[in-house]
């Protein structure tokens, strides 16, 4: 009955040990920082995973498992989205994984927003010109010139 017992305890841990892994000992990866960056400073940067901040600053993100963007935002200048490239390394025994983030820091060149469209102007109607003045002036009488909108005196008969 003995022998019994021991086989089925040596049994027992050894399909124990099959489910047994290293992986448990592994903790989640720690939080990466990321720098993100403008010019002109001081645009709101947002990540596509979340957090985001005012430039320049870091932002702590959970380690990504796929590429990302970063969009930029600032009043006066046209929004700008930067996406970064993830490469993850996986680690083995002797080194840890490792993951590398492109572009880092992340920058981005804000542009100047143009004018903003203008509105469609009502047509311009024109305004009907005013009568003319009923009579010109008349020339006063004692001008020796005659007024320009008088008739011309007939010429004497010459003799």
């Amino acid at each position: 009955m003995r022998r019994i017992i021991v086989i089925a305890a040596a049994g027992l841990s050894l399909a124990g040990c099959s489910s047994f892994s290293l992986d448990s000992f592994k903790s989640a990866p720690p939080p990466m920082p990321v720098q993100l960056d403008s010019n002109p400073p001081g645009a709101d940067a947002v990540t596509s995973l979340g957090p985001g901040c005012k430039t320049p600053c870091t932002v702590s993100i959970p380690a990504p498992e796929t590429n990302f963007s970063v969009t930029f935002n600032m009043p006066k200048f046209q929004p700008a989205t930067v996406p970064v490239t993830v490469t993850r390394v996986p680690g083995d025994f002797t080194t840890p994984a490792t993951t590398t983030l492109d572009p880092s820091p992340v920058f981005a060149e804000l542009q100047p927003a143009g004018p903003p469209p203008r509105a469609a102007k009502k047509p311009v109607r024109k305004k009907k010109p005013k009568p003319a003045a009923a009579a010109a002036p008349a020339a006063a009488p004692d001008s020796a010139f005659p007024a320009p909108s008088a008739p011309a005196p007939a010429a004497a008969p010459s003799r």
